[in-house]
């Protein structure tokens, strides 16, 4: 009896492919839509964001990081194969060859319906000694496991933290709590190179606080090794920093070597190009979506790289939409993302100074002090507020808020104003909850708003 279905072949099995997977399951009957599933790795649907918190200790077990294991999404009717590496997608065919990674087995799979989410890999810097054991990236739960067992070994206390954005702040706090001397060596000046200078001073501070010794405007050039191969020192062009463990923290870059060998379209920062359905562009059978494609940018205009994972099951909900027969969009993104260091919470939306810069936006900036409740009130911290508005017409460009407790989550204020298109003018009359635990009277976001629209205003002559 021939086989009547449509096959759907998902390349990547954490949240962008799973999320579309089972989204085409939930729409499409295992009689009308077969659905496999590759995945190289040892997990699938794992929080890549939840790493730093296990290996500091916030998170106790590492199988709290997985939001469906593989059997889960085998019983809902999705072939999953696990350990299994796509190595070439043959377009013109319609088929990808996979390669079992234990085993070296090869085999061709056809498809239908091609769903591209290869996520994206940690920034190794080009130079001796990056591939040493003891050096690690953090991007999945195997490279979790391998940083747990080397910290576990290592015959000393040193770490040191290459980088200093998201993943290299918070890896530096989990390694002061498993008793390490931390040394962050940065490029930038700053810390947070997603914040202005300004605001990123903040973090360096409060990172400082916690005994981390923070270098900057430094790169690393080599990684020293001892007798043994293992890592003992990282070294820049003035000094060299003893290490028992390195954790690369430089960031990450789309993995889109299969697409690009493949011939399909990449973007500036080497991400797949999409339509607002996340279809690959120029070919209607193809999806694209998580951490190994660009987006666009509500605010700019232009296409970005924000690889986060909050992005990642939005692209999985609409590719798995569209992939099972209906219709769904992603129209961009504003580039909204909180972090913390200890108690200092860390956030930010929207454009930095450089990025308004950059698409030649004219502004105005403002800056304000506020606390997270009414001063009188027990509890309340202080907070920074920076605000960017545009000069001529007074929209809103961005925002970054660091502070302590009750701060950062009051960047989504802004996000939505963001999305909306609001003006400065516009937000200070937003109808915000209220009450002295929780904020003052005016809350930090619009008096900063405040100042923001009366500096337009000004600027207007």
């Amino acid at each position: 009896m021939t086989d009547t279905r449509e096959r759907l072949v998902v390349v990547g099995g954490d949240a962008a492919g799973m999320s579309a997977a089972s989204q085409a399951r939930r729409l499409r009957t295992t009689d009308e839509l077969e659905i496999v599933a590759f995945e190289r790795g040892h997990f699938s649907s794992f929080s890549a964001c939840g790493i730093p918190y296990w290996v500091g200790g916030d998170v106790d077990d590492r199988d709290r990081l997985i939001a469906r294991t593989p059997e889960e999404h085998r019983s809902r009717g999705i072939d999953l194969r696990m350990r299994t590496e796509v190595t070439e997608i043959d377009v013109a065919a319609g088929r990808v060859r996979a390669r079992n990674v234990d085993s070296g087995a090869e085999s061709w799979t056809s498809y239908d319906k091609l769903v591209i989410a290869t996520g994206a890999r940690p920034i190794r810097p080009d130079m001796p000694g990056a591939d040493a054991p003891g050096v690690h990236g953090v991007q999945t739960l195997d490279d979790g496991e391998s940083l747990m067992e080397s910290l576990a070994r290592a015959d000393g206390r040193r770490a040191v933290v290459v980088g200093a954005g998201y993943i290299g702040v918070e890896m530096a706090e989990a390694l002061i709590r498993h008793g390490f001397e931390v040394t962050v060596v940065n490029r930038g000046t700053e810390p947070m190179s997603t914040l202005d200078p300004d605001m990123g001073r903040l973090v360096r501070e409060a990172m400082e606080g916690l005994g981390v010794t923070m270098v900057g405007d430094a790169e690393v050039t080599k990684v020293l090794t001892g007798e043994d191969g293992r890592v003992r020192a990282v070294a820049t062009e003035d000094a060299e920093y003893p290490a028992d463990v390195v954790v690369l923290g430089i960031g990450v870059s789309p993995e889109t070597a299969l697409a690009r060998a493949a011939g399909l379209p990449l973007g500036a920062h080497g991400g797949l190009l999409t339509d607002r359905a996340m279809r690959v562009r120029g070919h209607g059978n193809i999806w694209a979506g998580g951490d190994c494609v660009e987006v666009l940018d509500l605010v700019s205009g232009q296409y970005r790289y924000i690889p986060l994972g909050t992005h990642a099951n939005k692209h999985g909900q609409v590719i798995g939409t569209n992939a099972g027969g209906g219709y769904a969009t992603f129209p961009g993104v504003v580039g909204t993302a909180v972090s913390k260091v200890c108690d200092l919470e860390i956030a930010r939306t929207g454009l930095r100074e450089k990025d308004a810069q950059r698409v030649g936006l004219q502004f105005e900036t403002v800056t304000i002090e506020s606390t997270s409740r009414a001063g009188y009130y027990p509890g309340a911290s202080p907070m920074t507020v920076k605000m960017l508005a545009e000069r001529r017409t007074g929209r809103l460009l961005g925002v970054q808020i660091v502070g302590r407790e009750g701060a950062a989550k009051r960047v989504d204020i802004a996000a939505v104003a963001l999305t909306a298109g609001l003006t400065v003018e516009q937000m200070t009359a937003l109808d915000l909850g209220y009450a002295p635990p929780f904020s003052p009277v005016w809350d930090p976001v619009l008096v900063a708003a405040r100042k923001a629209a009366s500096k337009v205003r000004g600027a207007r002559g």
